[in-house]
């Protein structure tokens, strides 16, 4: 085993592990302050709803940040594909709740898993489609 490129590899890693990390906390806390519902309090009261489509636009974020990492070559690169990333999965929930779901936001209040499903679908669909697009 060559010590030195795996302590050069693991700091990459390390590096990139974190950068990812803030971006996640990053997104987690903007798409909560754009929803118009407080998942955090609706997640503690038991909304199941409120937990799936949480979870759906946390993978939906995961999938294209996943894939910068695999296909850029710069810390730089990275963190302009995650920013555009987490822009897409935002406007995709403004999009659908706003224009082609209006009542999604009060039955995720209302714990309808139906709703919690959909919009936890979009945002998985929409990070699928915007991970596959960043390896071109």
């Amino acid at each position: 085993m060559d010590w030195f490129a795996f302590q050069t590899g693991a700091i990459a890693f390390i590096i990139a592990f974190a950068a990812a990390v803030v971006f996640f906390v990053a997104f987690k806390y903007v798409y909560q302050w754009v929803t118009p519902y407080h998942e955090r309090d609706l997640i503690r009261q038991g909304n199941t709803a409120a937990a799936v489509a949480l979870g759906g636009a946390l993978i939906g974020y995961v999938l294209p940040l996943a894939s910068a990492l695999s296909h850029t070559v710069s810390l730089a690169e990275f963190a302009a594909w995650a920013l555009l990333a987490g822009v897409i999965q935002i406007v995709a929930f403004i999009v659908v709740s706003r224009f082609v779901y209006k009542a999604l936001a009060a039955r995720i209040e209302a714990g309808e898993m139906a709703a919690g499903v959909y919009l936890a679908s979009i945002s998985i669909g929409v990070g699928l489609l915007n991970a596959a697009c960043m390896t071109a």
